[in-house]
């Protein structure tokens, strides 16, 4: 769990940090009526730099398992402004200042180091899409972007047809590449943020590792190790009435809630409400609905029923991340302020649900 700072706007507007890091991987909550502590892995307060969230979270054993063939994957999510895009890129083209770097130029770095110790048996390529109004887009393929077809396959799983991949051995060449990407990703500005992200993006790094064998048999081709490393950074949950959205900004805000409510993170309306009321028409369903992916996994294992992935387009994608053969990282961004009290206290729940979620990697 990263908190972010308090921002300029809410320190002016006068409102109260409620969350507050106890240390020992220990969040607490603290506001009239609500008095809650939270534990996971690791929690950064709003002084944690870049390099301690890099080193803190786990990111570099992750790299260094995508290099020995796991499939990885890293998630940020939160709240419409929670700082999720700082965490995993930091301020994009300010590469002059290496202190602000995210997760993903850290680990590119980590990734070819290792690459370059391993010498010519490291082969590296990138894909890069976003899931903009349920459809998934190519953000390196030159031309405007185009809907990518999602198919499915006993040997791939879930893949999107026809996506380019583009090979890289230098750290100038990934991150233009990401450069690329983010530039044409869609983003608006609302009343919670001036840069909101509107769809999520998905960078995938494939490793592939030529086997070495002393003595080949005549003939054949060993297929060596292939990893993955997925960066994931999913749109921010977000409350038409604290944005002003209106028009497309509207439809786009419905079409994101809907792919977070079918990967796990939700809030009833008022009509079905299982759980306290937070704010005006905010209510934080204390058991969601059976079609959550994360709330599902979350079970024991003899009592998971059908995981539903193909309930959205992001959900099938990350099918393996979530409940297959991947290590995965999730990191929840949360605001401290008070006026954000029900956006935080909905992610700290449905982060305490995904930690209960275990893989078989």
């Amino acid at each position: 769990v990263r908190v972010r700072p308090l921002t300029c706007t809410e320190t002016r507007r006068g409102d109260r940090r409620v969350v507050h890091s106890l240390g020992d991987g220990t969040v607490h909550v603290s506001a009239a009526r609500h008095d809650a502590t939270f534990g996971f892995s690791a929690v950064f307060d709003a002084g944690a730099s870049q390099e301690a969230v890099f080193e803190g979270s786990g990111m570099r054993q992750l790299v260094e398992l995508a290099i020995d063939g796991f499939s990885c994957t890293v998630f940020a999510f939160g709240q419409t402004g929670s700082g999720k895009t700082y965490t995993l890129m930091g301020p994009l083209g300010q590469s002059e200042a290496p202190a602000v770097l995210g997760l993903m130029q850290r680990s590119f770095a980590c990734l070819l180091e290792h690459s370059r110790s391993h010498g010519p048996g490291l082969a590296l390529s990138a894909s890069y899409l976003e899931i903009y109004n349920e459809q998934v887009r190519d953000l390196l393929s030159p031309g405007p972007p185009c809907a990518l077809p999602l198919r499915w396959s006993k040997t791939r799983g879930f893949y999107a047809e026809n996506q380019l991949s583009v090979d890289f051995e230098s750290l100038e060449t990934i991150v233009e590449l990401l450069l690329q990407g983010s530039r044409r990703r869609r983003t608006s500005a609302h009343a919670l943020n001036k840069h909101s992200s509107r769809s999520h993006a998905l960078l995938t790094i494939r490793i592939r590792s030529r086997a070495v064998s002393t003595n080949p048999a005549p003939g054949t081709n060993s297929p060596g190790k292939q990893g993955t490393l997925c960066f994931v950074d999913l749109a921010g949950s977000e409350r038409v009435k604290d944005t002003g959205s209106t028009g497309e900004l509207c439809v786009e805000a419905n079409n994101i809630n809907r792919s977070l409510l079918a990967l796990g993170k939700s809030w009833g309306p008022p009509a079905a409400a299982a759980g306290p009321r937070y704010g005006p028409d905010v209510y934080f369903v204390a058991r969601p609905p059976a079609g959550h992916c994360i709330s599902l996994l979350a079970k024991p294992q003899g009592k998971r029923t059908h995981i539903p992935y193909r309930d959205s387009k992001l959900t099938r994608l990350l099918a393996h991340s979530l409940g297959g053969w991947g290590v995965t990282l999730m990191v929840a961004c949360i605001s401290p302020s008070s006026r954000c009290l029900s956006e935080t206290l909905s992610t700290l729940h449905y982060a305490s649900r995904a930690r209960r979620v275990t893989t078989r990697p």
